[in-house]
């Protein structure tokens, strides 16, 4: 095992995959020259060329357009979005035609390609730079949606997401680039649609995904102090949900806390509490608590954004309510 960076482990998913198939090519702004605006794609230029790695124009939705077409004519794009702030300006392109072509041609067209990029809050950038779309792109039938947590996920999930036949949105984060985390020397993926148990615990289930699934971790230290067992599920995959690993960790728990780094409204963790309660509500010794930002536009000011942000806090409080402790 080597200890590398987030951004590390992205660079050499693609590159690997890369080097095992002729079909597949990185295409997005400053992914080339600049080495990525986060270093993801740092050496790629220089080992697979310009016409593998291609830096584009500010223009989205001309450049996720060239790549649904190319992957309808038998090659495997990769498109970094900056943000997936940015990604709305192509997000007709992924919707409307990479999420149902496959459906519309009758099975003629196949879509391999994976739409990268970080998401969510990354500090002071604003309202209009700091929004989750996880939820947005899962209620699309067609797309599947992964959200890793450190780099050895990044990295399997990443190749696996490269290989699968269907359109894959990757969600990253800023703030994880720079994430240490252990990853081994020989060839490995994950499967797409299995969650992990990162922490096991008998008291209380919390289900998390992303680089907010630290703060879960926190509280998880301090609650062990006061004698509550926390046990952690990172969904690693938004869709296909794997509802049978939060399913058979709140049969154990009997209680189910659900933090996600995004709006309260039609949320992950709204769907996770509709199929907790539709498949075990016997088990449940406790409502569903979901943390949540606040449901505005992130702000600017850091004092507000530490507020609008869920923290390990909120978290030891919903545990703790779910516990009927104090």
């Amino acid at each position: 095992m080597r200890t590398i960076q987030f951004r590390e482990a992205v660079c050499e998913a693609m590159s690997e995959e890369m080097r095992r198939d002729e079909s597949i090519y990185l295409m997005g702004e400053e992914v080339a020259e600049y080495n990525g605006a986060y270093k993801a794609s740092k050496g790629m230029l220089d080992e697979f060329g310009p016409k593998r790695v291609i830096d584009t124009p500010i223009a989205e939705l001309g450049f996720a357009g060239i790549a649904v077409g190319s992957a309808m004519n038998g090659n495997r794009p990769i498109v970094e979005f900056m943000t997936f702030n940015f990604s709305l300006v192509g997000i007709d392109q992924i919707i409307n035609n990479a999420a149902k072509m496959r459906q519309m041609s009758g099975g003629q067209f196949s879509m391999p390609m994976v739409f990268r990029g970080p998401t969510a809050s990354a500090g002071q950038l604003g309202a209009t730079h700091s929004q989750a779309f996880e939820n947005w792109y899962a209620n699309t039938p067609g797309l599947k949606v992964v959200v890793p947590s450190n780099p050895y996920d990044c990295k399997g999930l990443l190749k696996s997401a490269i290989r699968d036949n269907d359109p894959v949105i990757f969600m990253e984060s800023e703030q994880m680039y720079g994430d240490k985390g252990e990853v081994p020397d020989g060839e490995y993926t994950i499967p797409l649609g299995v969650a992990d148990v990162k922490r096991e615990g008998k008291d209380v289930t919390i289900v998390s995904f992303g680089k907010i699934l630290k703060e879960a971790f926190i509280a998880a230290d301090e609650l062990e102090k006061e004698g509550i067992s926390v046990e952690i599920v990172d969904l690693r995959t938004i869709r296909p949900m794997d509802h049978e690993t939060i399913l058979n960790s709140v049969k154990k728990t009997n209680r189910l806390v659900v933090l996600e780094e995004a709006w309260p409204f039609g949320s992950i963790a709204s769907e996770i509490t509709y199929i907790v309660q539709e498949r075990a509500f016997d088990y449940l010794d406790a409502p569903i608590q979901r943390i949540t930002t606040a449901d505005t536009p992130a702000p600017y000011s850091p004092a507000l954004l530490k507020e609008w942000l869920p923290n390990a806090g909120d978290v030891v409080k919903a545990v703790k309510k779910v516990m009927y402790k104090k």
